[in-house]
């Protein structure tokens, strides 16, 4: 064979390779308004950074008639390219060969890449879009999912993990994006389930679709697996790569920082009235976060899931920060179940990739009820109380009006290691409110009073001068100093500043024991 020869065959091959599962495939594929895993790789990474690997890797099975199929790259497309300038390793399921299925030596591309991403100190991205695992290959196809689990489960909390759905994925190979760091999903045309609706109808003889069970909207706003729902897979893509805008490398990293012509010293008139008088009435969290963070830009992380809490990323004088809010609007800012796992799991991320954490507390307390008591509210509420406790970050708190209780403790106060808490002069600290507080003191006097509710009113007034205020907490250095609110970004610009290079530590230990 002639060299001009061996450079034919390489060309042949690799046009054999990118062809994947062939034009047939391809077009099904894109009627179903999906793309394939080298046209997503191309939105993904900045344009010709891409470096394959493992493109000529075939599955060694012969059962079943498979020793006659064998497809270069097996049905994954791994490798790495540069996001915003930055490396990244990538793995992309390639649906046109045999339905994206997982065999040995698909997994074992996988774990390459991952291993990679490990040594070198670079997020990993995978774009999820398989039937699941090979049958024609029985264990040994499940045994590769098994170790793509252990890598995922090694590199949580060392590198970033990020995992996009974009079209099935189901069985055993949902844990894999479960345990990555943030889940994408694609509206209409992406799902997850541990077992399908055909499974659920015959044994528990609920009729249920697959887009109702495990599409984007079922897991963003219901169960909480997804962190992003997109309306195409576009819009999926892009808002990964501003998602890395924000975060490291790896875990050894500070987040980058962006310039910003935002003065970091802004005042804001408007922030002056953002809290209403009245204590009961709800008021938007998010608007006090917008402008308060650079460009008034916040990139909110499930968005659709727990919205009593509000958790996302932002920039303070350019460094990334992560936020973390109690949402008046809804539940009036109430701790509960799905909040408590929301907040803790973000306050855990950040922590571990050196992200400071800065809280917007409004919070009466945990919510009541035996849905919330019989659910484990106090085994869940402890994981957030656990998560902030456990942080080494900076960590500033703005209390903008309720701190009620064992919520205050939980939100970041100073108590577990909060590094400057702030307060406005609405704020309110104290074990409950007034009203709830005046029952319990003045129980006897109420029943007996001539006007219980003349008598309720005077105490209750009494008792929110006494206590409902945030001076009774500073004079014991509980706030570190009460602000007026127009001057929130110029202060907490500038504790970030002096934070810039806090150290602290937790004692030395193999993991704690977080309540799970």
């Amino acid at each position: 064979m002639s060299l001009d020869d061996r450079f034919a065959e390489l060309g042949r091959r690799q046009a054999e390779a990118e062809l994947g599962g062939g034009e047939e495939r391809i077009r099904r594929q894109h009627k179903a308004g999906k793309k394939t895993a080298r046209e997503r790789l191309e939105l993904l990474l900045d344009p010709g950074s891409f470096t394959e690997l493992d493109r000529f890797v075939v599955h060694q099975s012969h059962d079943f008639g498979m020793d006659a199929q064998r497809i270069p790259g097996d049905g994954v497309v791994t490798g790495s390219g540069r996001i915003h300038g930055r490396p990244a390793f990538v793995f992309a399921q390639d649906f046109t060969v045999f339905g994206g299925s997982l065999s040995e030596a698909y997994a074992r591309k996988i774990c390459k890449v991952m291993d990679l991403a490990m040594k070198t100190g670079a997020p990993i991205i995978g774009l999820n879009d398989s039937g699941g695992a090979r049958i024609q290959e029985g264990v040994v196809s499940l045994a590769g999912y098994a170790d793509i689990f252990l890598r995922n489960t090694l590199a949580s909390g060392v590198v970033p993990q990020i995992s996009a759905i974009m079209g099935p994925c189901a069985g055993g190979a949902v844990y894999s994006p479960a345990i990555t760091d943030f889940v994408f999903m694609v509206k209409n045309t992406s799902y997850m389930f541990v077992t399908g609706p055909d499974v659920i109808r015959s044994v528990t003889h609920e009729n249920v679709s697959a887009e109702e069970l495990g599409g984007a909207a079922a897991h963003g706003g219901t169960s909480g697996v997804a962190h992003f729902a997109a309306d195409g897979e576009e819009e999926c893509l892009a808002l990964v790569r501003e998602l890395l805008t924000f975060l490291p490398q790896n875990n050894l990293e500070d987040p980058p920082l962006r310039p910003t012509q935002d003065p970091v010293d802004r005042r804001d008139e408007s922030l002056q009235a953002a809290v209403p008088d009245q204590p009961n009435r709800p008021y938007d969290m998010k608007e006090i976060i917008r402008t308060v963070l650079d460009d008034r830009y916040f990139f909110e992380v499930q968005a659709a899931y727990a919205p009593n809490i509000v958790v996302g990323f932002g920039r303070l004088g350019g460094r990334p920060v992560g936020i973390v809010a109690n949402q008046p609007a809804h539940l009036a800012g109430c701790l509960d179940i799905a909040a408590s796992l929301k907040g803790a799991r973000f306050v855990r991320f950040c922590d571990c990739f050196n992200i400071p954490l800065v809280t917007f507390e409004d919070v009466p307390g945990f919510l009541p009820g035996t849905a919330q008591e019989f659910g484990g509210i106090i085994k869940h509420g402890a994981k957030l109380l656990y998560a902030f406790c456990e942080a080494t970050v900076p960590k500033l708190t703005v209390i903008t009006r309720k701190a009620y209780g064992g919520a205050y403790c939980v939100m970041s106060s100073k108590h577990i290691r909060g590094d400057v808490n702030l307060a406005y002069p609405t704020a309110e600290i104290a074990v409950m409110g007034p009203d709830g507080a005046v029952n319990i003191l003045y129980r006897r006097e109420l029943e007996q009073a001539a006007d219980a509710a003349a008598f309720r009113d005077a105490k209750t007034s009494e008792y929110r001068e006494k206590f409902a205020n945030p001076y009774v907490a500073a004079e014991r250095g509980y706030i570190d100093e009460v602000i007026e609110p127009r001057d929130t970004r110029a202060r907490l610009t500038a504790a970030l500043e002096i934070l810039r290079t806090k150290r602290d530590a937790n004692p030395p230990k193999k993991h704690g024991n977080i309540p799970l």
